[in-house]
């Protein structure tokens, strides 16, 4: 599976932006889909999450001001983010995660830098 990130920019704090991905190849064989994001220095940290069921998980420090959302249609998955903080200032990444030929798969984008000035 191949992933695409775009959206990814500058924002103030307070405002908000709206991160979306393609997924290409294996489609069929993906169980989710979600957002990492990694900041300088630190471990990647999952910020969300949709299974193929529509089930939505959100790490603690996006819950309240985050929605993640799926097409499937498109083979898209996006993430609505408001009130954003310089705390979110982060790559992000794109993941999609699902089962292919007897193994459990994590699939990563190259990311999409998100820059919260304050």
């Amino acid at each position: 599976v191949q992933l695409v990130e775009s959206g990814g920019g500058l924002v103030q704090a307070g405002g908000s932006l709206r991160l979306s991905c393609v997924a290409s190849g294996s489609i069929s064989s993906i169980k989710g889909m979600g957002w990492y994001r990694q900041a300088p220095g630190k471990e990647r940290e999952l910020v969300a999450h949709i299974a193929n069921s529509g089930e939505t998980d959100y790490a603690d420090f996006v819950k309240g001001r985050a929605t993640i959302s799926r097409d499937n249609a498109k083979n898209t998955v996006a993430l609505q983010m408001d009130k954003l903080t310089p705390e979110d200032t982060a790559v992000y990444h794109c993941s999609a995660d699902g089962y292919y030929y007897g193994s459990n798969y994590l699939a990563t984008g190259q990311g999409t830098q998100v820059t919260v000035s304050s």
